[in-house]
């Protein structure tokens, strides 16, 4: 009996709401990811740069998504490599989508098929314009450095967390070998282009 009275918000959309924190795993590879972003200040700058351009007329009609589960949404597609409907469905399924969303307790509705929809979530990406991109990765950089994360000698950008041995192509990779192309080439040319000894 004790069992059912855990799952019954999943069965019958009532009961006590789950702490997601409780089911989401430290060593769990989007919890690392999530937990190495400056959110609070994600967060604020998109708000900030949302409000000088698009400024709300009226506070009629439902209330807005969390910037932070929008913005959350939009990283992880690309991390995850999902669509908009498939990172919206898994942000209704999986604790630890909602964890990076910022989700604290899940009360679930059966009857809603979707948390956010996923034009919502197309609505949200039009907005971003490539100054607040900009801004954003000089946050995450700037958070990388002061938790001595990276070197700012050497700053290459890889935001989600792979196993080591895994074959996934990332940024320091493609870095390394385009540098080891171009020496290659370099000395081949340098030994096309000798000068002819002069008889």
């Amino acid at each position: 009996m004790r069992l059912l009275r855990y799952l019954q918000h999943w069965l019958t959309g009532a009961g006590r709401p789950i702490r997601v924190v409780d089911f989401v795993p430290e060593s769990h590879p989007v919890r690392q990811w999530a937990d190495t972003l400056p959110w609070t200040a994600l967060v604020a700058a998109v708000d900030r740069n949302f409000a000088q351009r698009f400024p709300t007329p009226t506070a009629r009609g439902r209330a807005p998504v969390a910037t932070r589960v929008l913005l959350a949404l939009e990283l992880l597609k690309h991390e995850l490599h999902c669509s908009d409907e498939q990172i919206c469905s898994q942000l209704r399924t999986d604790l630890a989508v909602m964890y990076a969303c910022g989700i604290e307790q899940v009360h679930i509705n059966r009857d809603q098929p979707h948390f956010v929809l996923p034009e919502l979530l197309t609505q949200f990406r039009t907005r971003l314009d490539e100054a607040l991109l900009q801004e954003l990765l000089a946050i995450q950089a700037a958070a990388a450095i002061d938790e001595g994360a990276v070197s700012p000698a050497h700053l290459v950008v890889d935001t989600f967390p792979s196993e080591q041995g895994s074959q996934r192509v990332n940024d320091a990779a493609t870095l390394y070998k385009a540098k080891k192309k171009s020496s290659r080439s370099s000395r081949r040319l340098r030994t096309s282009v000798r000068p002819k000894a002069r008889s």
